[in-house]
């Protein structure tokens, strides 16, 4: 084989191990996260041999390395992104209510079909939405906009 396809090969494959890596540390168990570690420091020795002893000059290792990490990363983020799973919302807003702009804004958020209620605190209106979707969150966050809200997010999670 080519030793300079060899070289992006493995580059890419190292690039993608590590990027899984670091989210597979973050995000996953102790057992996964040692064993993709492992797997990674394991090919990285192959990839500091084919690095050491290849005959590509070493600003076409530059060139290579730099590409392939920016496309690596990019592509599994991209993967990450596509396969993140949309979790319940909920977003409160406060508003300074004149005597009709919290009902004006129950009803854009009623018309944008997201789950809100509202109760009056003083001359403040106090709104809790419940956004299934990334899509309602935007949604509701612009509605909120448009009478100056003040807002708080968080995600629901499951407890116990």
């Amino acid at each position: 084989m080519n030793m300079i396809l060899l070289f992006v090969i493995c580059t890419t494959v190292n690039v993608i191990l590590n990027t899984v890596k670091s989210i597979v540390t973050v995000k996953g168990g102790k057992t996964l996260a040692a064993a993709v570690n492992a797997i990674c420091f394991g090919f990285y020795t192959y990839i500091i041999i084919l690095t050491a002893n290849s005959d590509i000059t070493t600003l076409w290792k530059i060139i290579i390395t730099a590409a392939c990490n920016f496309i690596g990363v990019y592509g599994v983020k991209l993967v990450e992104e596509k396969m993140r799973k949309d979790k319940l919302w909920k977003v409160e807003m406060t508003i300074v209510d004149n005597g009709f702009t919290a009902a004006a804004m129950h009803g854009a958020l009623t018309g944008a079909n997201i789950p809100n209620h509202y109760f009056n605190a003083g001359k403040h209106a106090v709104f809790s939405c419940f956004c299934a979707t990334q899509a309602e969150t935007a949604k509701a966050l612009e509605i909120g906009k448009v009478y100056n809200a003040k807002t708080f997010a968080t995600e629901t999670k499951i407890m116990g």
